[in-house]
């Protein structure tokens, strides 16, 4: 079993290159259960492109990749979903057409796959509607389970791309931009959200409001241009006198 601050994934020197452009350049990092670590830079420093390769949506050009404890480097995208990593988009994969509950039911669906049995239908699967259920209120959305995607304010909509993370049960959580487009008191119900799931998972925030990362991560990893250029508590990266220069501006 693991302890709460078990390493649940692990990039040791990975790369990605397009041609000769290195997006990613030998960055190691690890993402522990009970940590909410974020991962900052200017636009174009590589952090999305991080994002694939660690879900498996990219292939590594170079290093090496660490899921659960076991080599994922090769590992395809589904597998490593099914093993327990989750993750979100800068932009909306929700079906807009689909209500709350259906969206994540589908979600739930592709982690317990019933292929023998062809006769129940899909909605009736106890698994995955309980699933769907939990994820749901435990993103504060039981009252609009019924509405369609269509219908939900912006803030409700990227709660909902967290619920149908959790509705796979991933231990790893990789967020991209989930702030993105929110008010005040929207971004305030999901930094609240955010520290109650750290709990039971291991959380990669990619994020590009400053106040927020501070108030919520544990531990922040800078990036310029594919490279790490510090990683350490939010104190030690805010008094780092090269992060300053590069992304958080002398103060002068």
């Amino acid at each position: 079993m693991m302890s709460a601050a078990a390493t649940l994934l692990a990039a040791h020197s990975v790369s990605r290159r397009f041609g000769g452009l290195r997006a990613v350049d030998e960055v190691s990092l690890s993402l522990e259960r009970g940590v909410l670590h974020a991962l900052i830079g200017t636009n174009g420093a590589g952090k999305s492109t991080l994002i694939n390769v660690l879900s498996g949506e990219l292939a590594v050009s170079g290093g090496r990749v660490e899921l659960l404890g076991h080599d994922a480097t090769r590992w395809s995208q589904p597998r490593r979903a099914r093993a327990g990593l989750g993750r979100s988009y800068q932009r909306s994969t929700l079906f807009p057409s689909f209500t709350v509950r259906e969206n994540c039911r589908l979600a739930a669906q592709a982690h317990f796959p019933r292929a023998w049995d062809w006769i129940t239908p899909a909605q009736r699967c106890r698994d995955s509607v309980q699933a769907a259920e939990a994820a749901i209120g435990r993103v504060g959305l039981g009252q609009v389970a019924d509405r369609t995607v269509i219908t939900l304010s912006h803030g409700e909509r990227r709660q909902l791309e967290i619920a149908v993370c959790l509705a796979t049960s991933p231990q790893v959580l990789l967020l991209d931009e989930p702030l993105a487009g929110m008010g005040a008191e929207e971004c305030a119900r999901m930094l609240e959200l955010l520290r109650e799931l750290k709990a039971g998972h291991a959380i990669l925030l990619v994020e590009h409001d400053m106040d927020a990362v501070f108030k919520v991560a544990d531990r922040i990893t800078v990036m310029v241009n594919g490279r790490v250029i510090a990683s350490d508590t939010p104190q030690a990266v805010r008094a780092n006198a090269e992060v300053q220069r590069a992304y958080l501006g002398d103060g002068d």
